[in-house]
Parts: structure tokens; C-alpha cells; sequence
């Protein structure tokens, strides 16, 4: 019997309170698949190539887990307590049919365990189903799916998931239980109301409203332009700001509110009393919908920008070359590609190549004076007489210290186009190409140099005439990343020669053979091939080399960073801020319970009340998310200063649009969450339909 009544209030507590149930199974799965990222493809093949760098991205995971364990016990927390005000009543009963506080203490914790034993066992499946998924995604996205992809269970996630869910479930229920269990039964059965606040004049909140506006509009220019990154306490007084700005924006609403009262029409049904539902919930509670929309904004900003930056950082430049090598023994700069193939061949590994080349690199060797070695005033005057924009200030600023820049071989270059399958350059005796890495590469940027360019403009090199032609180049030098040109002139051999004087970097660039890739995948073949050069001992001749793997390595590397740390916290802030509003709101609703039945006494249907309170729960949610969307383009904005490396900068506008389009789609999430709290709201009312006897 004691046994079927804690299956069946269980039961009926899941279904009555489905919105906080969902919320914490979301919590399990997201508390897992950070636990578990270690154990990811992703982080292993990351672990070869960038073992520092994720050694420090899997330290602090513990971090990333304690805080949310604290927050997410404060959400338990009001939940648990939304769930145990709504039983009030019914705890008095049993207490007054003779249950001692003892056993009703036991059946309350077998009804709080029984839940969380069934969201774990919902949530861990789902989450080792979807880390799965997401290793197998991100793998495909990357091109590591062909590394071959292996089942992994990490049963540490497991035991922390677990452990860690039902401490704060645990500590939430003791320290709430027992608050319940030292109330006297009148008082349990007895009907809680809300605590009446005193209510200011008009002109307070309309203060409130503008000091919040204006604390806000504070708050963003100092992040978009960049003054909060400059130290600590300028990032600390963005944030005080943005932080008060908001509350008082929430507090000064009812003013808005208000005007809203007065200027709808009063023939609508229950018009006045929805609309002062909403000036109370407002009142009470904006505190609470300020931080509920710091936390929406929050995840707002984590993943547009966590989406943006991850698939910014995944496009990168085209992948033309598979290995760079470069030798120090040679004496003459020349007998590097002769002296590489030797040893290739006598250890049977030439044919696995089906280029190789020089990358031939260098600066002015003929004069001793270094510095104005390149000018280019006609170029530099031809920027002035534009129209002033920031995209031209940007490019007059970095072309002032182009004055002596790095000369690349034309010939060299012009295999690499043939490799990537683009159309070779022409240059005549007195002529250069400008050449730009990628990580510098803007496109309003160079579309405006390139017009320029197209004069033909002079420029002087070393006190010699040069003529600037072409388009702007861009195709890597080298698989190195590390290795980037801001700007460079690509120069005829002949010239290329005399101006280096002899003296240059010779890199050689290899391109694997389709027979090498044919077996398994490039990736597979690369690392491969990267085990059998470290077998044959080349950097003990002096040959170093670094192949695509490191360099895709780093990429992949910023990619998960952004895109798992980032996701993972707008999960973990959009359900906690989401279920505070719902909670609050239902709460809310149940203290004011006999409002609703005076109006069913007074006549009004329950198609009336439920419209009423789902207009209520618009407004009550839907002002923190659409102040959260508003002040999300900002902040994506901000963060986008603040975090991107020169190369991310100049794609902040094609950033912006994929981050405007996960933020709508968080949009829709939330109007899904609101959908799920007004049927909540839905069931709840219709249990006040029926009439009650007053005692």
C-alpha cells in the first residue's frame, strides 16, 4: 500500500511537472558529454598532434563540471520547492490521518529518488547515444571519419554524472523537507498567498527604465569596441553594467506596462485582469526575469558565436599540399630537393609522392639599408582618395609596414597554382604579384586593393621601377601554419634571384599519390606516412617536416574548443533560465489560485481563464528572451572583438549571419518552452474548475 502510493505520486509528479523532469534529464546528458570528451575521437586524434593544448582544454573540464553542479542546485532547488508548495495540502492530510513526519520524510525521498533514478536512467543512454553522434558528425565534418571510428563508453563520466546529480538532489530535498516537515498542519493546510509589495509612483520605474537603457547601451559600446578586453577591471565594469543595467530595466518595465494597460481594449475579456497579473508578476518578480535573461542572453551568445567561430575555423584555406619539408644540412639552397629525394628513394618512399617542389622564400639581400626597401606611395595615395570607411583605415594602416617585404620565386609559386589547379601566373621582367596569406585575407578588403592593383600602379623595390599586375594571391606557401606572409611580392625568377642575392629559404612541398590514398583515407595515409619518416630517422639528417595532420590538428583544435565548451554552457544556461521563469510563473499562479476561482465563480469559462494566463506567460517569458535576442547581436558582436584572431576578424559579417541564425533558432526553442509552460498552466487551471467547499 505505502508503496503504491509513492509509484503512484511519483508518477503523477512527472506528469504534472513534465517542464522541470525534462530539464534535468537535458542536465544528465550534458553533464556526460563533457565528462566523457576525453574519450571522444575527436580529442584522441587532438591528443597526437596538440597534447598541451588539450591537456589544458580537459583541465578545466572539473571547472566547467563544479560550476554547474552549482547552478544547477539552485535550480533543483526552486523546483523542488514549486513541487512541494503545490502539496501543501496534501502533506496536512496525511499528517492529519495519523502518517507520522518520519514516514511522510521517507515517502518524500522515495518519490525524489525514484524520479532522479528514472532521469538518470533516460538520461545516460541518451547521452552516450548522442556523444556517439556527435564524435561521429564532427569526425565527418573534419575529415576524420576515416581514421576509423571506435564505440567508447566512459564509465568516470558515469560515476560523476551520477554522484554529482544526486548530491544536489539530495541537498536541495534535505534542506527543503525539512523546512516542511517543522510546519504545524494548520498551517499546511491553511492557503498560502503571495507577500503584497509595496508599489511606487509611476515616475520611479520610468527612471528605472532609462537608467537601464542607458547603463546597457554603456555596457555594449565598451565590449563592441573593444575597451573591456583592454584589462580586468574595464572587463569587470562592462559586466557591473551590463548586470545592474538589466535588473534596472526589469524593474522600471511596469511603467511600459502600464501605458500598455491603458492604451488596450478594455472590451476584450479579462483584458484588465490579465494585464494586471502581468504589472504584479513584474512587480515581484523582475529580479528574477533580469537574471533569467542574463542566462538566456548568455546562452544566446555561446552558441551563435560557439557555431560561428567553430564552422569559421573548419572552412580555412583549400587543401592543396600534404607535406612541407625543409633541410638545414645543404650548403646551396638548390641541393635541398635533389638531396630529399635521395633518401625518399633509399628508403623506398619516392613513389608514395606524386609531386614534390621548391617553395623558394626570401627578402633583399642586395642592400644593407632595410629600411624603406619597398615603396608604394602611388598605391598608399590612391587608398587616401577613397571614401573613409574602416576597411580602408585597416588597409592603410597594415600597408604602411610593408616596407620590406618577403619575395617569393614565381616559378615555385606557379606549380603550387598547378597543384590546386588554378591558372599560372604571368609576370613580365619589371612586374609582381601581391601576395597575402590567408589569415590576413578580407574580402571587402582585397576587392579594394585588387581595384587598385588593376591601375598598374608603380611602386619602387630597392630604388628599382616595379609594376604591381594581377590579382591578390592567396594559396598556402607551406602546410605550416605558422608560417604567414601579411603581404609578400611574388617576383619573376630572374629578379627573384638578384634581389635575394642568393641567400633564401628553400621549402620543399609534397603532394601524396592518389595510390598512397587509395587504401585507406588521406588522413589514414598521412599518418602513415608520418610513422614510416619518423622510422627512417630524418630529423637526424637534418630534415624536418610538418604534414596537413598538424595542421588540420590546430584547426580541429579551435573548433572543439569553441564549438563543445561553448554549446555545453548555452545548454546549461538556457534549461536553468528557462526553468526558473517556468517555475516562477507556475508558483506565482498557484498563489493566486483563488483569483482564478473567483473569476470561474463569477461566470468566466476555462477557455477564458486559459487565455488569459497563457497572454500572462507571454509576456512573463517572452520579455526576457526577446531583451536577451535584442541584446544577443550585441554581445555576439562583442565577444567577436574580443576573441577572433586576425584572420576570423575580417569574416566577422558572414560570422554574424550564421550567428543571427542559431540565435533564431534558440528563438524557437524557447517559444517550444513557452508553448510546454502554457500547458502546464492548463492543466493546473483545470483543476480549479471544479467548486471547492471554504471551511
Amino acid at each position: 500500500m505505502f508503496s503504491n502510493l509513492i509509484l503512484r505520486n511519483s508518477r503523477r509528479n512527472r506528469k504534472e511537472n513534465g517542464l522541470f523532469f525534462s530539464s534535468l534529464v537535458i542536465s544528465i546528458v550534458a553533464f556526460y558529454i563533457i565528462l566523457s570528451l576525453s574519450k571522444q575521437d575527436v580529442m584522441i586524434f587532438l591528443a597526437k598532434m596538440e597534447s598541451d593544448a588539450v591537456s589544458r582544454l580537459l583541465l578545466m573540464i572539473p571547472v566547467f563540471y563544479v560550476m554547474t553542479l552549482g547552478i544547477l542546485f539552485f535550480l533543483s532547488y526552486f523546483a523542488c520547492k514549486y513541487q512541494l508548495e503545490r502539496r501543501r495540502k496534501e502533506f496536512g492530510v496525511y499528517l492529519m490521518m495519523g502518517m507520522r513526519r518520519s514516514k511522510l520524510f521517507i515517502m518524500l525521498l522515495a518519490e525524489d529518488l525514484l524520479s532522479s533514478i528514472l532521469a538518470l536512467v533516460i538520461g545516460l543512454p541518451v547521452a552516450v547515444l548522442l556523444s556517439e553522434l556527435i564524435s561521429l558528425v564532427t569526425a565527418k565534418l573534419v575529415g576524420m571519419g576515416i581514421i576509423g571510428h571506435q564505440f567508447t563508453f566512459s564509465l568516470s563520466a558515469v560515476c560523476f554524472t551520477v554522484a554529482g546529480f544526486l548530491a544536489i538532489k539530495l541537498t536541495a530535498f534535505l534542506i527543503l523537507s525539512g523546512k516542511i516537515s517543522r510546519q504545524e498542519i494548520g498551517t499546511l493546510l491553511a492557503h498560502s498567498s503571495g507577500n503584497e509589495k509595496k508599489q511606487k509612483r509611476a515616475f520611479v520605474y520610468g527612471i528605472c527604465t532609462v537608467l537601464g537603457v542607458i547603463m546597457l547601451a554603456a555596457a555594449y559600446t565598451m565590449a563592441i569596441q573593444g575597451i573591456a578586453w583592454y584589462a580586468a577591471d574595464m572587463m569587470l565594469l562592462t559586466m557591473l553594467l551590463g548586470l545592474l543595467g538589466t535588473i534596472l530595466l526589469f524593474y522600471g518595465m511596469r511603467a511600459v506596462i502600464a501605458l500598455l494597460v491603458k492604451a488596450g481594449k478594455a472590451n476584450r475579456k479579462l483584458h484588465v485582469f490579465s494585464f494586471r497579473q502581468i504589472q504584479e508578476n513584474v512587480i515581484h518578480q523582475s529580479t528574477a526575469m533580469a537574471i533569467s535573461s542574463l542566462l538566456i542572453l548568455a546562452a544566446l551568445c555561446c552558441f551563435g558565436a560557439g557555431i560561428s567561430i567553430a564552422s569559421a575555423n573548419q572552412q580555412g584555406g583549400d587543401h592543396v599540399l600534404d607535406y612541407t619539408f625543409q633541410e638545414d644540412n645543404t650548403e646551396e639552397p638548390q641541393d635541398a630537393l635533389p638531396h630529399l629525394q635521395t633518401v625518399l628513394k633509399e628508403n623506398d618512399l619516392e613513389s608514395q609522392f606524386s609531386q614534390l617542389f621548391d617553395m623558394r622564400i626570401g627578402y633583399v639581400q642586395t642592400t644593407k639599408d632595410y629600411d624603406n626597401v619597398f615603396q608604394m606611395d602611388s598605391v598608399m595615395e590612391s587608398l587616401r582618395n577613397l571614401t573613409q570607411s574602416e576597411d580602408r583605415d585597416i588597409l592603410l594602416n597594415n600597408l604602411s609596414y610593408a616596407d620590406y617585404p618577403h619575395l617569393i620565386c614565381l616559378s615555385d609559386y606557379n606549380d603550387l597554382l598547378k597543384a590546386a589547379g588554378k591558372p599560372a601566373l604571368t609576370l613580365a621582367e619589371n612586374e609582381a604579384a601581391v601576395y597575402q596569406d590567408t589569415e590576413f585575407k578580407n574580402v571587402s578588403r582585397m576587392a579594394m586593393l585588387n581595384k587598385i592593383i588593376s591601375s598598374h600602379p608603380e611602386t619602387i623595390l630597392d630604388g628599382n621601377p616595379v609594376y604591381l599586375t594581377g590579382d591578390i594571391q592567396s594559396v598556402d606557401l607551406v602546410t605550416d601554419r605558422s608560417i604567414t606572409l601579411s603581404f609578400a611580392l611574388i617576383l619573376p625568377d630572374e629578379q627573384f634571384l638578384q634581389y635575394t642575392n642568393g641567400d633564401y629559404e628553400v621549402y620543399i612541398n609534397g603532394i601524396m599519390s592518389r595510390d598512397a590514398a587509395r587504401a585507406g583515407s588521406l588522413m589514414n595515409a598521412i599518418s602513415d606516412m608520418n610513422a614510416r619518416l619518423d622510422g627512417i630517422g630524418l630529423q637526424d639528417m637534418g630534415i624536418v617536416y610538418e604534414s596537413y595532420l598538424q595542421n588540420i590538428g590546430r584547426q580541429l583544435f579551435y573548433m572543439v574548443a569553441a564549438s563543445y565548451i561553448t554549446i555545453y554552457l548555452a545548454i546549461i544556461f538556457l534549461v536553468v533560465a528557462n526553468t526558473i521563469m517556468g517555475v516562477q510563473f507556475l508558483m506565482n499562479q498557484q498563489q493566486t489560485g483563488r483569483r482564478y476561482q473567483t473569476l470561474v465563480h463569477l461566470g468566466a469559462t476555462y477557455k477564458d481563464i486559459c487565455l488569459s494566463a497563457r497572454k500572462q506567460i507571454g509576456w512573463f517569458v517572452g520579455l526576457p528572451v526577446f531583451v536577451a535576442a535584442i541584446s544577443s547581436i550585441f554581445g555576439v558582436k562583442a565577444l567577436f572583438t574580443g576573441l577572433l584572431s586576425s584572420l576570423l576578424q575580417g569574416t566577422q559579417r558572414e560570422m554574424l549571419v550564421v550567428s543571427a541564425a542559431m540565435i533564431f533558432l534558440l528563438c524557437v526553442v524557447e517559444y517550444i518552452y513557452m508553448t510546454v509552460i502554457k500547458r502546464s498552466s492548463d492543466r493546473y487551471l483545470l483543476t480549479l474548475m471544479q467548486p471547492q467547499r471554504e471551511e
